[in-house]
């Protein structure tokens, strides 16, 4: 198991301590529902916090259990790394169509600097660029841990208000 590390004021933004609060509160979850199969067919309901998922899957695929193993199934993910299944070694048709626009954009973006007449490709714009790149795919790595975070808390009081603690 990955051992969690206390977080300081200045390292509020971490990556490493969004992990570690994500991985926090699935742990608590997972210790806390002793009992999973309670969860089957229970209605995400009006819970705010965990409606979220709601709209991104058919309404009546989705059951507080289905959310508890998504929940542990990306907490692995995070820990093991993403497995990839011998058979579908497939990217994703949504990270394709976005390999495809950030792929379309660079070469345009190269394209239009042989077009200016610069003969030389410019090392400090790609940097930059990528460092732009990095800080917002960082920012949405870290916004959606919160929002994982915040939704396995109210998992976990949710079944806590169920079995009546």
């Amino acid at each position: 198991m990955m051992r969690l590390l206390p977080e300081t004021p200045a390292q509020k933004n971490s990556l490493f301590n969004a992990m570690n609060r994500f991985l926090g509160a699935v742990n608590n979850m997972d210790q806390t529902v002793m009992v999973p199969s309670l969860l089957r067919d229970v209605p995400l309901g009006d819970d705010s916090e965990l409606c979220g998922h709601k709209s991104d899957v058919d309404e009546g695929d989705v059951d507080m259990y289905s959310y508890y193993q998504l929940l542990k199934s990306l907490r692995r993910d995070i820990q093991w790394g993403l497995r990839v299944s011998p058979v579908v070694k497939e990217t994703p048709p949504r990270l394709t169509r976005m390999n495809s626009i950030a792929s379309t954009a660079s070469s345009s973006s190269f394209a239009s600097s042989l077009s200016s007449g610069s003969s030389e490709y410019d090392e400090d714009e790609e940097e930059e660029d990528l460092q732009k790149q990095f800080q917002y795919h960082l920012a949405g790595l870290q916004g959606v841990l919160s929002k994982l975070t915040t939704q396995a808390d109210s998992l976990t009081k949710r079944y806590n208000q169920s079995i009546g603690l």
